[in-house]
């Protein structure tokens, strides 16, 4: 307890990643070591068939791309608002809800946070983006209401919101010592978010901060949609995908859509997804291209796929040099060398239409600010070092200073300090 307050855990349930932080019985700030002493955690869950237990966050990941049997989920944030969520997916030898899911996520959280503090955690503020779902407010309140219901069966009993974005912007005002005009740029896993802000130590105290908050903004593009670009224009035009095939037309697209987007994989697994691959074979005049499909596709290969793009985005967006992108496990011949590479170029011209609309949307908020421009544009959440984005922000918003955030706990720290 805090005086009469109890504890208050923040959270930052991500899209890709998930982060937690409170303030401690003595008062200072911490954000919470979710997965071994990192304090981002892959919001992940591997149900395996081979021990019959559930995986989560890293050992999730490791657990998929060393082969164990089982099932991957990730990115189950994007399925918020949708019918999605109350369907049934088969995991092992039994069906769930994706709520449910949802649900066991949350108490594995709840557990970490809980055993690292040694006490019961209660109260949580969970972080929520400007939109759940672009330009659908029932669909959007059912996302937080979804949400809600999430964290309450988890065993939380008092549960408020906070927009991400803002709580990004109070985690930076302690590291300020004027006033600022701030544009909080915070690029999530499925979803880019701004507010402007006016931030000062002085008020960093206050409990209404709403006379600072200028314009607040959002748009359903984030880390995922960029990995699903930069898959669909290096990996899948191995397996066919814009392939000119008989009768000059192209072959149809939908199960390549299905494999390279995070929380659509399992679909194109599914007996009637892989018998409309298998058919397809008479639309290809290549037909090594059709047997790497389906190999991709029988042996589920594609969370794969994307984690070794999203890999090669990250290297190649820190060094600005070429990434590799692995891919001998797609191989189907002893002499079979196949290559795919992100270059710079390849990265901008891939994700340039995507970007130009976060851009905007960035820039609709200083507009809806009333202003022409802002002192610091602050950059949070884990797509905000993506180097093509912050290329066209300095570019776009050249008066501004840009700072570099706390990229996974950011979100969580502002939550706790709400």
């Amino acid at each position: 307890m805090i005086g009469n307050r109890p504890p208050v855990l923040g959270i930052d349930f991500g899209t890709s990643n998930s982060a937690a932080a409170l303030i401690t019985a003595a008062g200072s700030l911490q954000v919470v070591p979710l997965d071994g002493k990192r304090a981002e955690m892959p919001t992940a869950l591997f149900f395996s068939s081979e021990s019959h237990t559930v995986l989560y966050g890293s050992e999730a990941m490791q657990a998929y791309l060393e082969g164990t049997e089982g099932r991957l989920l990730r990115s189950l944030k994007s399925l918020l608002g949708s019918p999605l969520m109350d369907e049934y997916t088969a995991v092992g030898d039994r069906s769930m809800r994706f709520f449910d899911i949802v649900v066991l996520f949350f108490k594995e959280l709840r557990r970490r946070c809980e055993t690292y503090v040694g006490h019961s955690l209660t109260h949580a503020v969970l972080g929520r983006p400007v939109h759940f779902v672009d330009d659908n407010p029932e669909r959007d309140s059912l996302a937080q209401e979804t949400l809600r219901r999430a964290a309450t069966e988890a065993g939380f009993t008092h549960i408020s919101f906070q927009l991400e974005p803002i709580a990004a912007a109070l985690d930076f005002e302690q590291r300020i010592d004027k006033e600022t005009l701030a544009l909080v740029v915070d690029i999530g896993g499925g979803t880019s978010d701004f507010t402007v802000i006016r931030l000062d130590p002085a008020r960093s105290l206050q409990a209404d901060r709403s006379d600072d908050i200028l314009a607040t903004t959002g748009i359903h593009i984030g880390g995922t949609d960029f990995d699903r670009l930069l898959d669909l224009s290096t990996v899948m035009p191995l397996l066919g995908y814009k392939h000119v095939g008989t009768g000059g037309r192209i072959v149809p697209n939908s199960v390549f859509f299905d494999l390279c987007t995070w929380h659509l994989i399992h679909q194109a697994y599914t007996r009637k997804a892989l018998h409309f691959a298998k058919e397809l074979w008479t639309d290809f005049t290549d037909l090594t291209l059709h047997r790497r499909l389906m190999g991709a596709l029988e042996e589920q290969h594609g969370h794969r796929m994307l984690n070794e793009v999203e890999l090669a985005k990250i290297a190649c967006s820190m060094s600005g040099q070429t990434a590799p992108v692995a891919l001998d496990f797609l191989r189907h011949a002893p002499d079979e060398h196949l290559g795919a590479t992100i270059t710079a170029a390849g990265m901008a011209e891939a994700l340039h239409q995507a970007l130009q609309q976060v851009v905007q949307c960035a820039q609709d908020c200083v507009t809806a600010a009333g202003l022409q421009a802002v002192d610091v544009v602050y950059l949070t959440g884990g797509s905000s070092a993506l180097r093509p984005l912050v290329n066209v922000l300095q570019s776009t918003m050249p008066r501004a200073t840009l700072v570099e955030g706390n990229r996974f706990g950011g979100v969580a720290a502002g939550l706790a300090l709400t």
